[in-house]
């Protein structure tokens, strides 16, 4: 195996489906004993089962605080934990602002956000309390650049990549390392597909972005390899960064 990761407890928040379930197949398979976190209880537990390698489901509606706790104490109890992967993935597709209601903000912001912020906290004391630990969020290269009908979205992405960032500087006298993954357009999961399909208006945008992903598409798998890289000992002086992996359709 070789990557240091063979032994290690990970907890992956939204682990039953897209980016997060292809990360909890690549460190399962790397040794690491898994935990997946999501709400559809039949859902997380298929997905446990075509993990294998002695997956768990823990279920967890992870945009609520008491959820976010609870569950963190059970995999904390269940032998500790030495990586949390949030790939909590939004489901809003990118629209005009003028568009948008209030309440889709509120629901953004509760929905897609919220539980990057409760999960590093939670987390925080067992990481403390082991001192060490790996934070790897999934956020958006939507929090680095400006897109039409990213608004929202990209404000979202851009906290959480900071809200890493100040984990990372705050952590790091524990041992504790945050950094957080900024794809583009990842073909092949959810809301992938449902961007192309359902969005006129975002399918359009992210058509124009895939023909510059000149190195080939990201795939979810691509993210789960840097996710296992930084998780394991040749990441140990990593910490603080916000890493794009977009095939190429833009630099930052």
């Amino acid at each position: 195996m070789g990557t240091g990761i063979s032994g290690q407890s990970v907890l992956i928040l939204g682990g039953s489906s897209g980016i997060g379930l292809a990360c909890a197949r690549r460190f399962a398979a790397a040794g690491a004993r898994v935990r997946i976190v999501g709400r559809d209880p039949d859902r997380g537990s298929k997905a446990a089962a075509s993990i294998g390698h002695d997956a768990v489901f823990l279920r967890a509606d992870c945009a609520e605080p008491a959820d976010i706790e609870r569950m963190v104490a059970e995999a904390a109890a269940r032998g500790g934990i030495d990586t949390m992967i949030c790939s909590i993935g939004g489901a809003r597709l990118p629209q005009l602002l003028h568009l948008q209601s209030l309440d889709d903000i509120r629901i953004s912001l509760t929905q897609d956000l919220a539980p990057f912020l409760y999960a590093g906290r939670a987390v925080l004391p067992v990481m403390r309390a082991q001192r060490r630990g790996a934070v790897i969020n999934i956020a958006s290269d939507a929090g680095k650049v400006a897109t039409p009908g990213e608004a929202v979205i990209g404000a979202g992405m851009a906290a959480i990549i900071q809200f890493t960032r100040g984990l990372a500087i705050e952590g790091k006298r524990d041992g504790i390392r945050a950094n957080v993954i900024t794809p583009s357009l990842v073909e092949g999961t959810p809301l992938t597909d449902r961007l192309m399909q359902e969005g006129t208006f975002a399918a359009k945008l992210f058509a124009k972005a895939r023909q510059l992903a000149h190195l080939g598409p990201t795939t979810a798998g691509d993210l789960a390899e840097l996710a296992l890289f930084l998780a394991g000992p040749g990441a140990s002086k990593i910490t603080g960064q916000a890493i794009s992996v977009n095939g190429g359709i833009s630099a930052f």
